[in-house]
């Protein structure tokens, strides 16, 4: 999950939904009172800090270099993992190298999770957001186990009684998005 400037985040004071933005769209709108201000990262629905010095608009980026003679890059990234040598010996069998076999048992594998990742990451988004927004709120552990539970129409009756900003924010960061499936 990125936590770029420009995710999107949005911003509460006492279970009131102030603003949704960017962070520096937040500064500008808030800079005048951020007493008691708490933002969440909406991707991932941690608390996030933001810098209310901060007003200056962001830097223009650099144009791109120009393109380099070989292979284009795709967007992969080279990261280290750790295997035992017959896992090594097995993937230097595999046609297209190791890098290919292993995209391809991770792609394998994404498609027979069956969107259970995707929903893990939907309810711990929205219970990081609850525990900071609502932790202290009556129903909360029962909310807490409805959500787990998958089921979002307890979900739903258990954080009624709770203010409308708070409740809305919630049933929607519990919602499985695009970017959690990719």
């Amino acid at each position: 999950m990125s936590t770029s400037l420009s995710t999107t985040c949005t911003a509460f004071r006492d279970g009131t939904r102030l603003a949704t933005g960017t962070r520096a769209e937040l500064v500008r709108k808030l800079r005048a009172d951020p007493t008691g201000v708490v933002v969440f990262e909406d991707a991932s629905g941690r608390v996030v800090d933001l810098d209310w010095r901060d007003t200056a608009p962001p830097a223009p980026q650099e144009p791109e270099p120009p393109r380099r003679r070989g292979r284009p890059r795709l967007g992969v990234t080279a990261r280290e993992v750790t295997l035992l040598p017959r896992h090594w010996d097995w993937l230097a069998r595999q046609p297209g190298g190791a890098s290919q076999a292993l995209r391809r048992l991770v792609d394998e594998a994404r498609r027979a999770d069956g969107g259970r990742t995707a929903l893990r990451t939907a309810q711990e988004r929205c219970y990081r957001a609850m525990a900071a927004l609502a932790g202290d709120y009556p129903g909360f552990e029962d909310a807490a186990r409805q959500l787990f539970a998958g089921d979002m129409a307890a979900f739903g009756e258990a954080v009624a009684g709770w203010p409308v900003d708070v409740r809305t924010y919630l049933v929607a960061l519990a919602q499985v998005r695009e970017d959690d499936l990719a």
